[in-house]
């Protein structure tokens, strides 16, 4: 994709600009393909567009074969080599760590020259090595997700605007370049089947075309961030690709469940999908629980913790796993209709985490609490659920956020709500006007 082509993705931008010209290393985090590389290019355009001169700006892309056999020393000489003397240098290193002892590089950078650092990664184990030693406190992580259902319609060129009824009310209305109208459940729809990453929009809503897109993203980061890794890294802890695949396929069919790497490796084996002839016994559980760190250090799931909101600590058994991305559960487990409700749960968690709330299970006597969502002195309470037609429905997300006595917010998301009335203090929601209108 070329400069001009960018779409703009401002959540992510504004804080990279907030930290323009500081001494932080800018370090951009996330899924492979979910849109770090466009994000460093729509930085150097705004540097451009500043004054910043074209070679003030050098860019690196180690998925590059031009620098595929760089080491940290060659790395080194060849940025040194382009430093202008008396000048601001801007320096992009996209995948960064490809390159063997490249924390060395990056900090010597910071401390030899003046110059304005940012990193792209698709592993967290960017920031668990020798980074954090070398550069304690002086970088600031970005991390970066596949498009909200907001930049969803904007990146396939839907534009959206809200009309007031005669009575005050707000309509949301979703339309085309040319003036077309669309509904903006079946939208939505294409959203929680397809999912949010951003190369989608050129290939196009079409299934087998989104399918081969998800496929290049499952491989990057499948094999590329974990297998490979590993091998880098001189491990083989991650060396089964079967059971890897495995472990994948039961968390995605499994998200906002709570699952433990015990009970995970139980129902491999209980159904049979461990039962070949080169496996004599069923994986140690401190094994799967590797596998486990391993796509959650690939940002292919994000787990989330379990909190007693009446004894205020955190619990250490049964958390729940989502997936980043909802297109790549489907392109796993097939576009199959049903399961809805996880998926908009799964699609709400990662909204919360974009507005910057840490987000726990929240347990209340022997009830649970979808989220808890907090930041600062923040705090709310929230229920997800596909409707709250029916009374049966109501009363169950009801009574959890009824049995908490604090005062902090509480709400409940529904996708269907013909009725969005406070009920006993606890907003109703619609969840499309939640993910569109920042509720």
């Amino acid at each position: 994709m070329q400069n001009h082509e960018l779409k703009e993705r401002s959540l992510y931008l504004d804080k990279m600009i907030a930290f323009q010209d500081t001494e932080m290393i800018k370090v951009m985090t996330g899924i492979r393909r979910c849109g770090k590389s466009s994000l460093m290019k729509l930085m150097a355009r705004h540097l451009r567009e500043s004054g910043v001169e074209n070679k003030q700006i050098i860019e690196m892309n180690f998925e590059s074969m031009n620098y595929l056999d760089m080491d940290a020393r060659s790395f080194y000489e060849y940025v040194k080599a382009r430093i202008l003397s008396g000048k601001r240098m801007y320096l992009f290193f996209d995948e960064v760590q490809r390159v063997a002892g490249w924390e060395n590089a990056v900090n010597s950078f910071r401390v030899d020259f003046d110059c304005d650092i940012y990193v792209t990664g698709s592993n967290a184990y960017l920031l668990s090595s020798e980074l954090s030693t070398h550069l304690s406190g002086r970088y600031i992580e970005i991390k970066v997700l596949p498009l909200s259902f907001k930049e969803f319609l904007d990146f396939h060129g839907y534009i959206l605007s809200e009309k007031k009824s005669p009575s005050g009310s707000v309509h949301k209305r979703v339309m085309d370049a040319d003036g077309d109208s669309y509904d903006i459940r079946e939208l939505f729809s294409e959203y929680m089947r397809f999912g949010g990453m951003p190369m989608l929009a050129d290939v196009g809503l079409e299934t087998e075309r989104v399918t081969a897109a998800l496929d290049g993203v499952y491989s990057a980061a499948v094999v590329n961030d974990i297998l490979e890794r590993e091998k880098r890294k001189g491990q083989r802890t991650i060396s089964d690709a079967v059971l890897l695949r495995r472990i994948i396929m039961f968390l995605a069919d499994n998200i906002g469940s709570n699952v433990s790497a015990t009970s995970i490796g139980n129902t491999l084996v209980n159904e049979g999908l461990l039962n070949d002839r080169s496996r004599k016994r069923k994986p140690a559980v401190s094994t799967i629980q590797a596998y486990i760190t391993a796509l959650t250090e690939a940002y292919i799931f994000y787990e989330i913790k379990r909190y007693d909101i009446k004894g205020k600590e955190y619990l250490r058994t049964l958390g729940k796993y989502y997936i980043v991305d909802t297109g790549l559960r489907n392109y796993l487990l097939g576009y199959r209709d049903g399961d809805s409700g996880h998926i908009l749960e799964n699609i709400i968690y990662f909204e919360l985490l974009r507005r910057g709330y840490d987000v726990a299970i929240g347990k209340v006597g022997g009830k649970e609490v979808d989220f808890i969502a907090s930041k600062a002195d923040e705090k709310k309470y929230i229920q997800v659920t596909e409707s709250m037609n029916a009374p049966e429905t109501r009363e169950r997300e009801l009574l959890p956020l009824r049995q908490i006595r604090d005062n902090y917010e509480k709400m409940v998301i529904a996708l269907d709500c013909d009725l969005p009335q406070p009920q006993d203090g606890i907003k109703i929601i619609k969840a499309l006007d939640f993910l569109l209108g920042g509720a």
